[in-house]
């Protein structure tokens, strides 16, 4: 081999030979830096990922939120009438004290009936009636005119005047336990005749009225 072959071989690059250690250390932290750069992106798009996760379902939530808002109605309760002029015709047979409404007043709607016949003494007659304004009138008859049936009716009451309805006086009562309820008291021809609930004095003397 010549002189010239030999210092050829010893310049060819790439051998271990030529890579000094300064040389390879530079490419080590060479390498350690774009690892870190690129483990440093790939962090960054993880986070801007995420933050545009929140920021999307935050968004959905407030249209959500917006779309019940706007569509939501409150449900008003459907009321169901029952009839109750066959059941008011039989129990007057029974119990000619029985008193129903001639006519119910524009818009009342009856909404339970009953009728206690004399073997499940005492007798009860009962109406239960929805107002045009969504209140609640009762109708609460018996042939016990002791204090009895008014306290199984009405709980603790306190007098509060009298009203008079087609020439008859009737005794108010407001019901200690129960919230703006009245009630008015009516006890005569063997009977208590009670008529109550929260639709408030006037509209009891209208019902009052309209009872035979």
């Amino acid at each position: 081999m010549s002189p010239t072959d030999s210092e050829s071989t010893r310049a060819q690059p790439g051998t271990e030979e030529n890579v000094s250690p300064e040389q390879a250390e530079r490419a080590r932290v060479r390498a350690e830096a774009a690892a870190y750069r690129a483990k440093s992106s790939a962090d960054r798009a993880k986070s801007r990922t995420m933050t545009n996760m929140v920021w999307a379902m935050l968004a959905c939530l407030i249209v959500v939120a917006f779309l019940a808002i706007v569509t939501w109605r409150p449900k008003s309760e459907k009321v169901r009438a029952v009839e109750y002029t066959a059941r008011l015709q039989d129990a007057k047979k029974l119990a000619p004290w029985v008193l129903g409404p001639e006519r119910m007043p524009a818009g009342w709607t009856v909404t339970s009936v009953e009728f206690r016949a004399p073997e499940q003494s005492p007798m009860t007659w009962h109406l239960g009636i929805v107002t045009d304004k969504k209140k609640y009138v009762g109708l609460e008859q018996s042939n016990v005119t002791g204090k009895s049936f008014q306290a199984d009716e009405l709980g603790k009451t306190s007098d509060d005047g009298t009203s008079t309805v087609a020439g008859v006086v009737w005794q108010r009562k407001t019901l200690l336990d129960r919230h703006d309820e009245h009630a008015l008291v009516l006890i005569g021809s063997g009977a208590t005749t009670i008529v109550t609930g929260n639709a408030g004095y006037p509209a009891l003397e209208t019902f009052a009225a309209t009872v035979r």
